[in-house]
């Protein structure tokens, strides 16, 4: 009898193991799919995802992130930038500060610029996000990321009860090595499956909070 529970408790774990691996990897195959795809319906705000910048420069990650929101902007998808984030303690400017003002500076008018500057993950962000959508009639945006983090933004933003489609950058740190592809879905797919359990956000990676 007991070498038949051990033997049944033995199935039920590898069972469970083979599960949580088939999870993970359909995640990560679905996270490497929509990664690869690019929305641009027409909307009402174009939203920049933050990441780090330095005394109000935007790094390189974030950087790119802008550009390709300026030239949805400048194709007509939207009328509106929204960029958002938060800062770290003793940063003097936000994300959102900080890309607002790079936009501003490629030609952007002040006017159809929008800083959110709020959040220190995703989750936060995006909900904060849908809030001031709310209060100015909008519903619908293009969300601007990094590929990999794409699929985890456009769940969250609709969560928050925003209309969402994503416009991923194709350039930047974040897309030049498949190393560093491979470490952002690995990542990604971990970040992805906590929010999905949990309904809590991860933050601290580069870029990608």
């Amino acid at each position: 009898m007991g070498v038949r529970a051990g033997s049944l408790v033995g199935r039920v774990v590898l069972a469970a193991v083979l599960a949580g691996l088939l999870m993970a990897g359909g995640t990560a195959l679905a996270i490497w799919w929509t990664a690869r795809q690019d929305a641009r319906p027409k909307s009402d705000a174009i939203v920049v995802l933050g990441s780090a910048q330095y005394n109000g420069v935007p790094s390189s990650i974030f950087a790119a992130r802008l550009e390709h929101a300026r030239a949805l902007y400048q194709q007509g998808i939207a009328p509106v930038v929204v960029t958002v984030g938060g800062k770290k303690s003793g940063d003097n400017f936000t994300e959102a500060e900080a890309g607002r003002d790079y936009l501003a500076n490629e030609g952007v008018p002040r006017k159809d610029l929008l800083a959110v500057p709020e959040g220190v993950d995703t989750l936060q962000s995006m909900r904060d996000v849908a809030a001031v959508l709310r209060q100015r009639g909008w519903h619908s945006a293009v969300l601007v990321t990094d590929p990999w983090h794409v699929m985890r933004a456009e769940k969250m933003a609709d969560d928050s009860g925003i209309d969402a489609a994503s416009s991923p950058t194709r350039q930047g740190p974040a897309v030049q090595t498949r190393t560093t592809q491979f470490l952002y879905i690995m990542r990604e797919t971990a970040a992805y499956l906590l929010y999905r359990v949990t309904g809590h956000s991860v933050a601290g990676a580069p870029g990608i909070g």
